[in-house]
């Protein structure tokens, strides 16, 4: 049974801020609606928390984020090799975007980004309440949206959040009204999520579900919630109260639903047919041609990956033997599904200088700057990643064009 009131005035201290009231399975939810930029927004977290209405606290956060807004070492204690072996650079890459761009705001209008966010987990914590937190983390939400993109929407989406990385101009008018309506993704990545139905709905539309699921599940009347304050961006609100009352799917399943990530096929196709194409064209070569024709073929498919993917990586600020690896990795890793150059000349960058506490700390403030990606060893290791990824791929089509004109002239 559910259904969805609006308190009154005299009882209620969000009377003057944008909130929805759903009472379902003995649990009355309060969604009060913030906008990420503004102070009277921290001002109501404060007096509705205050107020002692509420039993439990949920807010529009997850774990990663929640640490990056009350945890100053957080940075500190990623490990970066892990994040290079497990393929997560583009998934740090857009947290990393998002906390650049939510200095930006923090410059442009001196107020924290998602403060009365921060605030709500802090005033749930020092008054003891249970604190949930609803939100899907950022990594997945863009690991969904990229299996649901084509592959130049993906480099779209890819370079528009590198690109992010080194803006420092203000912040549009436009982007603002979005902050105001309350949601940080969406403002962020909103240029876009505009031209990409898959990519808004992933961002944007489907947390509204998410969140609601959370919330029936997590603050349930077994675990005690009666009166549960769910802080989130005003945006969230009419979408959150209309699955709170409606949505009747088992909210486990819808979480599992919506964090579950499309598998990429088993058969690496493109690998597959890149490898039988390269190597196919090595063996006519030296079939057709004799060894000197085939020597040539292989001579400029090593120069050419090689040469660029080491250039990507000098350009990136490699260190000598980086730039070695990268030149031995490049020809050979686009034949391998399981191998990327980038991936291995980033990691010979991050054992041969290691990132200190001090670049993790300054990250936030060096990616700011085309000298302080060159300063920071962090964001050295990251440009070292896209520029050598960069370099072999430019080098893949080259050569594979090369190698078409021999097969057919």
């Amino acid at each position: 049974m559910t259904a969805e009131t609006t308190a009154p005035a005299s009882h209620t201290p969000l009377a003057d801020q944008p909130h929805a009231i759903v009472e379902r399975n003995g649990v009355r939810y309060t969604l009060l609606g913030t906008a990420h930029v503004s102070k009277a927004s921290v001002d109501a977290v404060h007096a509705a928390i205050g107020s002692g209405a509420y039993d439990t606290i949920a807010v529009e956060l997850d774990a990663p984020r929640l640490a990056s807004l009350t945890d100053p070492d957080a940075l500190a204690k990623l490990d970066l090799v892990k994040v290079l072996r497990e393929g997560k650079v583009a998934m740090f890459a857009a947290n990393l975007g998002l906390a650049a761009y939510q200095r930006r705001l923090a410059e442009q209008f001196g107020i924290e980004p998602g403060a009365e966010l921060k605030a709500t987990a802090q005033l749930a914590r020092e008054r003891g309440l249970p604190l949930h937190l609803i939100d899907r983390e950022v990594g997945l939400t863009f690991k969904r949206a990229s299996s649901r993109l084509g592959w130049w929407d993906r480099a779209k989406l890819g370079g528009g959040i590198l690109a992010s990385l080194f803006a420092d101009e203000q912040v549009e008018e436009h982007e603002i009204e979005k902050l105001k309506q309350g949601d940080m993704l969406e403002a962020s990545f909103g240029e876009f999520a505009a031209d990409s139905p898959a990519l808004y709905d992933t961002v944007i539309a489907e947390r509204d579900r998410y969140m609601a699921a959370r919330l029936r599940e997590s603050a349930t009347a077994d675990s005690g919630a009666r009166e549960v304050l769910a802080v989130v961006g005003a945006g969230h609100l009419q979408g959150m109260a209309q699955y709170l009352r409606e949505d009747t799917a088992e909210p486990g399943a819808v979480r599992a639903e919506l964090e579950s990530v499309k598998p990429k096929s088993s058969i690496p196709w493109f690998t597959i047919v890149l490898a039988a194409f390269v190597l196919g064209g090595f063996a006519w070569g030296f079939w057709r041609g004799g060894f000197e024709v085939g020597a040539d073929l292989m001579l400029y498919w090593i120069l050419l990956t090689g040469s660029l993917g080491a250039i990507g990586c000098a350009l990136a600020g490699g260190h000598p033997l980086s730039i070695v690896v990268a030149f031995l990795a490049s020809p050979i890793t686009p034949l391998h599904p399981a191998l990327a150059s980038g991936t291995l000349s980033a990691l010979a960058e991050a054992w041969v200088r290691k990132p200190t506490y001090a670049d993790f700390m300054a990250l936030r403030d060096d990616v700011q700057s085309l000298r302080g990606w060159y300063r920071n060893r962090v964001a050295r290791v990251l440009l070292n990643f896209f520029l050598t990824s960069m370099g072999t791929a430019i080098g893949v089509w080259m050569g594979g064009a090369k190698m078409l004109g021999k097969l057919l002239g």
